[in-house]
């Protein structure tokens, strides 16, 4: 069994942080970002990996300097959300699970790039950490099929299917680890999600619209109102169908119909896309903004 240091953050980096101790591999401490000031209340707030480690009775930090101190053999990073320092690199080795299959995907968000361009497979890579981003030579990896799963349902499988990858690669200890393979292939950068990325517009289509929602912070305007879109399914068009407005609870496109389900208009709490529908006092077909 391997002593490590783990640095991880959100709750996608929970699942390999416990394989590792189910496993008996010893975590001596864990660095995660600093406790920030979240929701209405602004009350200061750990991240999902700190909370469950000390919830294990593992020290915590936010000081990646530690890590010049630590006596361990090998650092594992999930999702931690920091660039790591080269002086501090070549401390130790350093697994780096990503949840893309590098080299598609490197960068900050592989799971919403993926499902906004139609990617029919992700997965988890488990590579060595470089200086340069996501291009280390890959130990492990795994294939997960998307389907219409949701951002959030992808990375809680993706997180688990990490942590199953992790265990079996670490069994026979540091010495077992097999030679990475260099990445090969072309590379995608997954940039970060902006607020243009979570609009639906008027020209898409009805499969373009549901990857937003699959996000989980999708939203529309509608005759200067903006509603937040959590849930809709593809149906077929229909004879009538207007393309780029909304009708009811429909959104017409020139290829397929988009029915939301559910919905938060803003400064709201959700409610079911059909009752909104009765109250939101709109045309019997209105544009999309």
């Amino acid at each position: 069994m391997a002593k490590i240091i783990y640095l991880g953050s959100p709750e996608a980096a929970v699942a390999p942080l416990k394989a590792l101790l189910d496993a008996g591999h010893e975590v001596p401490l864990v660095i995660s970002q600093p406790d920030r000031r979240r929701g209405r209340g602004g009350e200061l707030s750990s991240t999902p990996v700190k909370a469950f480690a000390q919830s294990q009775g593992i020290s915590v930090t936010d000081d990646l300097g530690l890590l010049a101190s630590s006596n361990v053999e090998l650092a594992v990073v999930v999702a931690y959300g920091r660039i790591i320092p080269k002086e501090l690199l070549v401390l130790m080795p350093f697994l780096n699970i990503h949840f893309s299959l590098l080299p598609r995907w490197r960068g900050a968000a592989p799971v919403e790039r993926a499902i906004l361009e139609g990617d029919d497979l992700s997965g988890v890579s488990i590579m060595a950490l470089e200086e340069s981003l996501d291009t280390g030579a890959v130990y492990a990896r795994a294939e997960l099929a998307l389907g219409e799963k949701t951002a959030e349902e992808i990375l809680r499988d993706l997180s688990n299917l990490g942590a199953s990858l992790l265990r079996e690669l670490l069994a026979k200890g540091l010495e077992g680890l097999p030679e990475p393979v260099a990445q090969a292939g072309e590379a995608s950068y997954a940039k970060k999600i902006s607020a243009e990325d979570l609009r639906i517009s008027a020209s898409m289509t009805a499969e373009e619209m549901l990857r937003r929602v699959r996000l989980g912070r999708a939203s529309l305007g509608v005759l200067g109102r903006r509603l937040g879109v959590l849930a809709a399914h593809c149906e077929d068009s229909e004879p009538g169908d207007e393309p780029g407005s909304l009708s009811g609870f429909v959104l017409c496109t020139s290829s397929g119909r988009l029915v939301l389900d559910l919905v938060q208009p803003e400064g709201k709490r959700p409610i079911a896309a059909q009752d909104w529908s009765r109250g939101a006092r709109l045309p019997t077909v209105a544009p999309l903004d």
